[in-house]
């Protein structure tokens, strides 16, 4: 990173992230195209990264043009008179989404999506919230209050009251907390958790609870959703259809921050009553939502969502292969599903160093941020044959790296 960019950094944008950027010597990216980031140096790296926001990869040039030229035209709107691109959007969503889901809120990012989520629960009586060890629902005080961990909530209690965590897949746990005033909320995959993939059925059977016991269910796709397991939905995994769902991340693009809640029409009937009830300045955009309309389209005619499973499975098979012939001493486990893969580590400072690893062979990938010791991978559907070779052939030269700095056998490897 040039000096300016990063005393800039420590002075403006915080001490601490100047401190991880010294650190791992990160560069300065300036652009991104595709699967591919631009750096100031003149790199070009393989994004695995962005949280997965990339699914249709950085700037596709459908949905670029759609919010080109909504730029041009308007970007934002009165929030007096209506807008076009929010009910077109709208419509490109629910007609992908679980069977039911026809009342969208537009929001600005995930986290606020949890909140309005929360918000249809408790207008529909549902006053206790149940959420799952190590899943993520974003930083807020009411999206934190889900997010078990306290190493995010400790600074910022009290939180919400009468929120309940069990462990996930464990439906003994959850029938001993779900009443009528419940609302539980769970992912069909923890991302953050460290790619947690539940056996089948999970999300079926609680889907089963929620409707004997009058609970109302949330499913939280934001990271899960529009392709990224290799379907549609996590919820289509297991033939659920929630009363909400939570959709981010991919949803604009890439270019623009967006998120949506999904409702039925019971759910969102409180909304429907009172719009006024639940706003956002910015909420239905003009500039994001032709994004969403955008992206939607791209998904269904590229047939990203077939892409994801098969490169998904490729790239699992590939990497678990590699991993276990050159580091299995230090890798637990590969698993993913479609193109949401994690590499979990015996030790979190193996993880570390792999993903260091990466870096210097063009690659970048996250952490998770629930368990330190797996890394996740997170490519685009529009990935090249290339860049998959590419992509392949930097993990073993990464792989070989750590291999011959924690041999098998060393201290340093236990």
């Amino acid at each position: 990173m040039s000096s300016g960019v990063f005393d800039l950094y420590r002075r403006h944008l915080g001490e601490g992230l100047g401190r991880v950027a010294a650190m791992l010597h990160t560069p300065l990216e300036v652009g991104a195209t595709g699967a591919v980031v631009h750096t100031a140096d003149g790199r070009q790296l393989l994004n695995c990264a962005g949280y997965g926001v990339f699914f249709v990869g950085a700037g596709h040039p459908v949905v670029l043009a759609a919010v080109r030229d909504q730029l041009e035209r308007q970007a934002l709107s009165t929030r007096v008179l209506l807008n076009e691109p929010a009910a077109r959007a709208a419509e490109a969503l629910t007609s992908v989404a679980p069977e039911g889901l026809v009342k969208v809120h537009f929001s600005n990012s995930g986290a606020e999506a949890v909140e309005t989520a929360i918000k249809i629960a408790r207008a529909n009586g549902r006053h206790r919230l149940v959420s799952m060890h190590s899943g993520y629902h974003g930083k807020t005080v009411g999206a934190l209050s889900l997010t078990a961990r306290s190493l995010y909530q400790d600074p910022f209690r009290p939180l919400l009251p009468d929120v309940a965590h069990v462990g996930f897949g464990d439906l003994d746990e959850l029938t001993a907390v779900v009443d009528r005033d419940v609302c539980v909320v769970v992912e069909p995959v923890q991302s953050e958790g460290g790619v947690i993939i539940p056996e089948p059925g999970y999300l079926k059977a609680v889907e089963a609870l929620c409707r004997d016991r009058g609970a109302m269910l949330v499913l939280d796709e934001v990271m899960t959703g529009l392709g990224r397991l290799g379907t549609w939905w996590g919820a289509d995994r297991d033939g659920v259809r929630p009363d909400v769902l939570l959709v981010g991340k991919a949803l604009s693009g890439g270019l623009v921050p967006v998120a949506a809640t999904l409702a039925t029409e019971e759910a969102f009937a409180p909304f429907d009553k009172d719009p006024y009830l639940h706003t956002s300045t910015f909420s239905a955009n003009p500039l994001a939502t032709a994004a969403v309309r955008a992206t939607v389209g791209v998904i269904r005619e590229e047939k990203l969502v077939d892409r994801a499973a098969e490169l998904g499975a490729r790239l699992l098979a590939a990497l678990t292969e590699t991993t276990v012939r050159s580091i299995g001493h230090l890798v637990a486990e590969v698993r993913g599903a479609g193109l949401l893969i994690g590499v979990e580590f015996r030790s979190g400072m193996h993880a570390a160093e792999f993903l260091m690893d990466l870096l210097d062979n063009d690659v970048v990938v996250n952490h998770s941020m629930n368990a330190h010791p797996v890394l996740r991978l997170t490519p685009p559907a529009t990935m090249t044959p290339d860049e998959e070779a590419r992509l392949v052939a930097s993990v073993g030269r990464a792989c070989a790296a750590l291999a011959a700095r924690f041999p098998p056998g060393s201290d340093s490897a236990a």
